[in-house]
Order: C-alpha cells, then structure tokens, then sequence
C-alpha cells in the first residue's frame, strides 16, 4: 500500500494539484481537512476528504473511514477530537472502528507514531506550517513487516522518514 496525506491547505490549490502530480501512482490521496475549497472542486476529485473547522461547505464528513489494499484507514480533521491537546479522543475512536492508520490534520504540526498496533500520522500543512517552516505531506507505504511514513516539503525535498516495525498481534 501507499497512499499520499495532506491537509491544512486553506485554499491553496497550487499545492495540492502540484502534490498529486510529482507522487507518482500511488493506492489512495487523502486531504485531512481545512481545504476551505467545495467538496466538488476538480483538485479533490478522486481523494478522500473530511470537513476541519476551516471548511464551510457543510457536505463533507467529519471522518472517513475506509480500506486500502487491506488497511483500513481513519480519518478526521482533529478539531472534534482535541488533537492539540490530547490523542485519547481519536484515538478511542479509532480503537471503535478498527483502524490499522489514522490520518489527522488541524495542528499543522507534521508526525508520526505507532500507539497500541495503530500507525497515527498527521502529514503537517501545505500552507501554515507549525513547529518547522517547510509546508509538509506525507506519503505512507506498508510492507509485510513495517510502516514507512515519509513527510516531503511542498518543493518535494525529504524532510524527515519514519519506519515502524510491524509485530504479529
């Protein structure tokens, strides 16, 4: 599986368009919210989109939950589940629908972090960036045996890698 994260663009469609062009094939995009474009617009189509509290048009879902290539993947903005201040909420949420990865936005704070079998990721924002300066995505690859969480800036230099060995449960 490999699939491509964003989120926090605020309107910046340059970004997300030049993102799902340099990836390469990837399984699934997913766009973690505050896109403050309509649910219909030509840079979306195609991807995986919840609403973050930036987003006016009230049509998007508050979360997504969905299965890639066998990985079922979470979904949400994070505003609705306190992100900035505690993983607990999301995280029970995720344990309820049985998630392999969550995919979150809202802090605009790039990571990544296995938490009891689940691959947590929030890619950063492509357009205000927190805690670094370079605007972020990641793409996330799973092998039979890790997790490989790559975060790239917005001019696709790496940032930083992340790989998570995978136990049998």
């Amino acid at each position: 599986m490999r699939i491509v994260v964003m989120s926090d663009t605020h309107g910046e469609t340059n970004s997300i368009d030049q993102v799902r062009d340099a990836v390469g094939p990837v399984d699934a995009v997913f766009h973690c919210g505050d896109s403050e474009l309509d649910t219909q617009h030509e840079s979306l189509q195609g991807a995986f989109v919840v609403g973050g509290n930036c987003d006016w048009d009230s049509s998007y879902s508050a979360e997504v939950f969905t299965e890639v290539n066998g990985v079922k993947v979470f979904m949400a903005h994070g505003h609705l589940w306190q992100v900035k201040s505690t993983m607990l909420p999301l995280s029970y949420r995720a344990e309820e629908v049985g998630a392999d990865v969550v995919l979150f936005g809202h802090s605009h704070v790039l990571g990544a972090e296995l938490i009891d079998g689940m691959l947590f990721v929030n890619p950063g924002s492509l357009e205000l960036p927190r805690g670094r300066k370079e605007k972020s995505y990641a793409i996330i690859e799973k092998t039979p045996s890790e997790w490989v969480v790559t975060f790239f800036s917005n001019k696709y230099k790496e940032l930083e890698q992340k790989k998570f060995v995978i136990s049998e449960k």
